[in-house]
């Protein structure tokens, strides 16, 4: 729901906050007040258009930052869309902004970081409905109704609708999955022949070199020995002669530290102190002998060999020319050969494999029909029963000659289910038609659709008795209704009251009127003036309880007076006895 509303500087709104509570929020004032620009500015934020005209005239930009606390119906869609944008910071609030400067440039924030105005807009859909002259009227929005008919379907328990279309949706994943299997099966099947040629050849040349992990690094190490041999076979003796092979001239290191042990073990008989320093030397005397036997096997092994450097070098050149074709390195080139020889066996296989998945998908698509068809009986009561509850609605709103319809259209397709008398219709994901909502407002016009012929007060009222209709299944929490007491009197008006406040027990429902019988049902009143300071038009609100309520409603009935001042307060025990009722 809503729970803070905050504009700078939009239209003639200069500074405005204002804090919404759960149930039926009422706004009221005189024409041309501002009461329309709070629904624009609501619907700039939730995405909606942004003009340079908004701004304020002499106001460097215009603001409109919106709370909202995220429902728990929706709480999973909304929270993952969050998540995967990476602007999750709570599951409990979300703050939407829409920032307008006069130039034309706009920005769009989702808790405090900028996005794209789709994302706004794909999140304000989880979040308000607007009913009236808006493009974010959902029931605009034709792909929406199947979506509308199905939850009505689904709590309606004659009806049973839920089990066939959950078996529906199933199969028809099931279906999708297999179809992109043979689809990606049969252009293999097509293209085999030279496929399986260029597969077989590559799989040969990896196979043939018969390569193995680690192999290049070894390689790359002899071949370092192999080219450097005689520098090698140098330094080695150099290091011998220093550690072994000293002369009389120059002794050599194992020389020096005989003498180096012989000293100091004279030196422990003389002071035993000092018999762990002599006792040290062993030690090293020992690991510099350790170290010369190492240094001559190494040398014994030091290689001259032209030839196999040779063949460590164009075995090198082989590996690099199957890198170049197959991956970066001799793990990537072996994983390519194994992926070969994967593509290989199902081309292979391929028409085996498209003959056994052709008869899985022939039972999926027998499954769909069967399944489908259930659906549309039950879609097409539940569209019945729809339709008269919607006209009942209608008829307590002042529009008793409206009837409502929902459309089932049907496609054909030739690559469609095939059905008892031969012919082949579309399937979708959803089911074997498309359904949009009809409406005849006036006897005698047909039935058109519904997005194009309601005017605003009676797309409002359209809304409100489908909104009532559909109030258990509908999860979107906040609606907001504008001119839904167009072409209505006061007895009309106290009807559309009391379904405002039916429909506020499962939604938060904001709603501009001029009609005093509507407006006492608010729980919130909220009043909405233009001012002039400072030689500009500002519009305020005020939040009216009590006795100013009270005088609003009167006023709204006629001029102030005693008699004004008790009709409005008939009103409000009116509406306490009617929202008593149990």
């Amino acid at each position: 729901m809503l729970t803070e509303l905050r504009i700078e500087n939009f239209a003639i709104i200069e500074k405005l906050k204002l804090n919404f509570e759960r149930g039926l929020v009422i706004f009221t004032g005189e024409t041309g007040a501002g009461k329309s620009i709070i629904i624009d500015a609501m619907e700039t934020v939730l995405g909606g258009r942004a003009e340079a005209t908004q701004v304020r005239s002499g106001a460097a930009y215009a603001l409109v930052e919106a709370v909202f606390r995220i429902p728990n119906e929706s709480r999973e869609e909304i929270c993952a869309l969050l998540e995967q944008e990476n602007l999750l910071e709570d599951h409990e609030f979300i703050t939407l902004a829409r920032e307008i400067r006069p130039g034309g440039r706009n920005l769009a924030r989702i808790n405090g970081r900028t996005v794209s105005v789709a994302l706004q807009r794909e999140l304000g859909e989880y979040l308000v409905d607007v009913h009236g002259q808006s493009e974010h009227l959902s029931l605009l929005r034709v792909s929406q109704h199947i979506h509308l008919l199905d939850r009505y379907g689904m709590i309606q328990p004659s009806i049973q609708l839920k089990e066939p279309l959950e078996d529906y949706q199933k199969t028809y994943r099931q279906w999708a999955k297999l179809d992109q299997e043979l689809a990606k099966l049969r252009a293999a099947e097509r293209d085999a022949a030279r496929r399986q040629d260029i597969l077989s050849f590559q799989i040969k040349e990896i196979e043939a070199a018969h390569l193995k992990p680690g192999e290049e690094e070894n390689l790359l190490a002899e071949r370092n020995r192999l080219a450097n041999a005689e520098a090698l076979a140098s330094l080695t003796q150099e290091a011998i002669a220093a550690l072994d092979e000293g002369n009389l001239q120059t002794p050599s290191a194992i020389d020096i530290l005989g003498q180096v042990s012989e000293t100091l073990h004279k030196l422990s008989r003389l002071d035993e102190s000092q018999h762990k320093i002599a006792e040290s030397i062993n030690g090293a005397f020992e690991s510099l002998n350790d170290l010369v036997r190492e240094l001559r096997h190494y040398q014994e092994n030091i290689e001259f060999n032209p030839g196999r450097l040779d063949q460590v070098e164009e075995r090198l050149n082989l590996i690099s020319s199957l890198k170049k074709k197959y991956g970066d390195s001799i793990s990537q080139v072996l994983e390519f050969c194994e992926k070969a020889r994967q593509e290989l066996e199902t081309i292979m296989h391929a028409s085996e494999s498209i003959a056994e998945l052709e008869l899985k998908e022939q039972s999926l698509r027998k499954h769909l029909l069967e399944v489908g068809e259930e659906l549309s009986q039950k879609r097409h009561a539940a569209a019945l029963s729809l339709s008269q509850a919607i006209e009942a609605e209608l008829d307590n709103l002042n529009m008793p000659s409206a009837r409502f319809e929902v459309s089932f259209e049907r496609e054909s397709d030739e690559n469609g289910l095939e059905t008892s008398d031969g012919n082949r219709i579309a399937f979708y994901p959803h089911g074997l038609e498309r359904v949009e909502f009809l409406i005849a407002p006036n006897p005698g016009e047909g039935f058109k659709p519904l997005a194009k012929i309601a005017s605003g007060g009676e797309t409002s009222r359209l809304m409100l008795a489908l909104k009532n209709v559909l109030a258990q299944a509908d999860v979107i929490p906040t609606l907001i209704f504008d001119e839904i007491d167009q072409g209505i009197g006061g007895r009309v008006g106290t009807t559309v009251g009391q379904k405002l406040w039916k429909l506020s027990r499962k939604h938060q429902v904001l709603c501009i009127t001029h009609l005093p019988q509507l407006a006492a049902f608010g729980e919130q009143h909220f009043h909405v003036e233009k001012q002039v300071q400072n030689e500009r038009t500002i519009t305020m609100v005020r939040l009216l309880e009590g006795e100013e309520r009270l005088i609003e409603l009167a006023q709204m009935l006629g001029r102030l007076s005693e008699g004004t001042l008790q009709s409005a307060a008939e009103l409000v025990q009116i509406v306490h006895r009617e929202t008593a009722k149990p």
